[in-house]
């Protein structure tokens, strides 16, 4: 059993794979306390870490100092107004105007399995993979009930937390913070890795020390941001991408979120994270239960690397789900670079016909073919198929697609609605709003109220008559704005701050309620790129749009920072024209298509002008991705473009070690004599590996500490794949 609690020590032990955290119940009051998150520990009490025996002392020996104990007590789940004066978990606003909070253990159960979230996504896991803890606490002074739940992934350096809140009392309780995850550790002589960003750029890999002080994440945008990933990791400052001891933290959630490292006055951290107490509040009636949503916490015992494949392999195998969740993706072409809003049916099988031709599995037909969408500033929430444009209708366009062999996708933006649109002109207060306030436009488009279910039928049936009318087998589903104005004229003045957080809830009973009645349809979010890059939505949609930068070069960073937290799998990757429509760029087509093959792969182009050369490359590419998709998913980093802006450089290597495949891109030529010499990683050292294209043969070993040469390329931009496959142990 992966969880114990000894009576003797009053203490729960957490352990994972190769990974131990341990709580204890302290003093007579019983306070629950942090003692120790990492590496594998065999010890049944460890309670003498939290220096309990050392003034301030616990307050049954020294109440006089009852303030100073609590403002430096590690922990288990932080609450304020008692004097902990270190960031809080948890923070409440009743009748009367108490805002102070205190928890205290009152009972636990232990048992196999995972508990499903309600309305949120988490990971799961059954009986044999998983064993969860429910610590109950109470604050009796508020009738208040905190439940904390655990669960540790055995088979994985994994440990989830969620907390649920429940209002025990007979009278309202305004809950005015509900985070997700508290730890506090016992220094301060750390790194922490963010991944900050803008649209077009996100995920790129922002590492700092830990102060005293704050330093900290969050968006307040209504989605996780193209600013900043729902994501935290704490390390040695001696961490490196293959060694040191890190604590990664993500939250499985797509809306607003804050993230925090606080060095406090005695050199320890706090980290917490959850919802983002900005303008939040949730009335909670009584017998009412709050469900916060899940913290995945990641311990890596041998640097950044094993932290991100932890995250890989409980992302693909303990939260994405469906027909997609092990299969290899259709190789797709998509509209939108190549004509924008200007096509019509002609157009798409012209395209359709082209790449039928050369091994392409699917179209997917992007914004405009809607309503009297002919740019961005009108007909969002008219989900009726143009044709004028669709001649014939949505079905005989999908007919014709599907008798060239190919399968057939579509765009929506289900969230949205334009003020030049039928739907606005029927239901003017269906948008979010604030009363008697000039609405923030934004691309021209509002932010449809989900949080109200007549928005939400409405929203479905839309999507439903459409996917019900052709055989269609893909849905990208878009959201190109953040949330303003935060207010309706529905819900009370008290109830107003529970927008934010009805919304994203709205946004997973439509997905759930879609991917229930499609389940055969591949679903790839995308919020103007990147901006819903977090794993609540991959629970629903398997592969995520990173970003709308599709240039190759910039693709590197942005697919080397989502890889410290996201599977390559889940990775919506393309090959587009050039020059680039973002920078500008001009890459080669080969270039293209090795730094798309680290993702789903697909093509974002107008496939009938491009030239002959090129197009003679995309079978090639095809195969090259049916040959290695399965293998690239155990993936090493080796070289870091936002390190050294010369090379890049990364790795997959099956989990049996039998076959690797090194990806090289050199990004800037030197004038240089020397050949660039890479170590290879992950490898058995005693085994010995051939190159593929060479056939000569190496020792793992050699492989790992001598390296291989990367020589022979001239130029910018240029690239190499190499293939070894193990030949005897």
């Amino acid at each position: 059993m992966p969880i114990h609690y000894y009576e003797k020590s009053k203490s729960f032990k957490l352990d994972a794979k190769d990974t131990s955290y341990v709580i204890a119940i302290v003093d007579e009051e019983q306070f629950l306390g942090h003692v120790y998150f990492g590496e594998k520990i065999p010890d049944e009490n460890v309670n003498y870490l939290m220096r309990l025996e050392e003034p301030p002392f616990i307050p049954s020996k020294n109440n006089r100092d009852r303030m100073s104990f609590l403002d430096s007590f590690p922990t288990e789940y932080s609450t304020g107004g008692l004097g902990d004066f270190r960031e809080s978990c948890l923070q409440v606003m009743t009748k009367s105007g108490i805002s102070a909070c205190g928890i205290f253990y009152n009972s636990h159960k232990i048992y196999e399995g995972k508990p499903k979230l309600k309305g949120l996504p988490a990971t799961f896991g059954g009986e044999k993979d998983c064993t969860t803890l429910e610590i109950t606490c109470m604050d009796k002074n508020l009738n208040l009930e905190v439940v904390l739940i655990y669960t540790v992934f055995e088979n994985l350096d994994v440990i989830t937390r969620s907390v649920r809140v429940k209002n025990c009392s007979n009278e309202d309780i305004i809950l005015t913070r509900v985070l997700s995850a508290c730890v506090d550790f016992d220094r301060i002589d750390m790194d922490m890795i963010t991944l900050h960003g803008s649209w077009a750029r996100e995920c790129h890999i922002c590492r700092r020390s830990v102060n005293l002080g704050k330093q900290g994440i969050s968006s307040a945008r209504g989605e996780s941001s193209h600013q900043v990933n729902p994501f935290l990791a704490v390390m040695d400052k001696s961490a490196t991408e293959d060694s040191g001891e890190v604590y990664g933290f993500n939250f499985v959630y797509s809306g607003n979120f804050f993230a925090q490292a606080e060095g406090c006055q005695f050199d320890t951290t706090r980290v917490i994270m959850g919802i983002n107490p900005f303008d939040f509040a949730w009335k909670l009636e009584p017998q009412e239960e709050f469900v916060a949503p899940e913290v995945v916490m990641v311990y890596s015992n041998s640097g950044i690397g094993k932290m991100s494949r932890t995250f890989h392999d409980l992302y693909r195998n303990h939260l994405i789900r469906g027909e997609y969740k092990d299969k290899k993706r259709p190789i797709l072409i998509n509209n939108w670079e190549a004509t924008y809003f200007d096509f019509d049916t002609e157009k798409l099988l012209s395209i359709a016909r082209e790449a039928s031709k050369l091994g392409i599995e699917m179209l997917v037909m992007d914004d405009g073919w809607f309503g009297k969408r002919n740019s961005d500033n009108c007909s969002l929430g008219d989900w009726v198929v143009n044709e004028y444009k669709i001649k014939g209708g949505l079905k005989y366009l999908v007919d014709e697609v599907n008798k060239l062999g190919m399968k057939f996708g579509i765009w929506f933006e289900p969230e949205m609605i334009s003020p030049d649109s039928d739907l606005y002109r029927a239901h003017q207060d269906w948008c979010i709003h604030i009363e008697g306030r000039v609405g923030t436009l934004c691309r021209s488009q509002y932010v449809l109220d989900l949080s109200r279910r007549e928005v939400r039928d409405y929203v479905y049936e839309s999507l439903r008559n459409i996917l019900l009318s052709a055989n269609i087998e893909y849905v990208k589903w878009d959201m190109n704005r953040q949330l303003s104005d935060v207010g309706n004229s529905i819900l009370p003045p008290e109830r107003q701050r529970e927008i934010w957080h009805r919304y994203v809830l709205g946004v997973y009973e439509l997905m759930d309620r879609l991917t229930t009645e499609f389940p055969h349809i591949l679903l790839e979010n995308c919020s103007g790129g990147g901006a819903r890059l977090d794993p609540g939505m991959l629970y629903y949609s398997p592969q995520i749009w990173i970003s709308d930068d599709t240039d190759a070069i910039e693709r590197l960073k942005i697919q080397h920072g989502a890889s410290y937290v996201y599977p390559v799998s889940a990775m919506g990757t393309h090959v587009s024209d050039c020059p680039n429509h973002i920078v500008g760029r001009i890459t080669p087509f080969e270039t293209r298509g090795l730094v798309a093959l680290s993702g789903t792969f697909g093509y974002e182009l107008d496939i009938t002008k491009i030239s002959q050369e090129d197009r003679n490359m995309i079978p090639k590419q095809i195969a090259m991705y049916n040959k290695y998709n399965d293998l690239i998913r155990g993936v090493h980093r080796i070289g870091n473009s936002f390190e050294n802006p010369e090379f890049y450089c990364v790795k997959y290597v099956a989990k049996d070690k039998s076959e690797a495949l090194v990806v090289y891109v050199q990004v800037l030529n030197r004038p240089n004599y020397h050949s660039r010499r890479i170590r290879l990683k992950g490898l058995r050292k005693n085994a010995f590996y051939r190159n593929e294209e060479t056939n000569e043969v190496y020792s793992g070993s050699t492989l790992m500490n001598g390296g291989f040469l990367i020589k022979g390329l001239w130029g910018d931009f240029k690239c190499i794949l190499l293939y070894f496959i193990c030949e005897q142990n």
